[in-house]
């Protein structure tokens, strides 16, 4: 799974224009919003929209474990990884 990890790492650097960070600075188990990478709700829909264009996976905005889904890249992996259509 370490290669999705990177694979997410990339594509959150790559929608949120992070060009000053590297997937080496993203720690698979940080918290992606608040303290951890700091990202903020409008980021949250610009990764929702890439991790679909990416893996056609839709994140439900209502669903009560989106919070979740998006905690980590490793909580983004295990989702994925387990709604990625064939």
């Amino acid at each position: 799974m370490s290669t999705l990890h990177n694979d997410i790492k990339k594509l959150i650097i790559d929608a949120l224009n992070l060009e000053d960070l590297s997937i080496e600075d993203i720690d698979t188990d940080a918290p992606l919003f608040g303290e951890g990478l700091g990202l903020d709700s409008i980021d949250a829909l610009e990764l929702g929209l890439a991790i679909k264009k990416a893996y056609n996976v839709v994140i439900d905005a209502d669903d009560s474990n989106t919070r979740e889904h998006f905690a980590s890249v490793a909580n983004l992996a295990s989702f994925i990884s387990a709604n990625k259509a064939e």
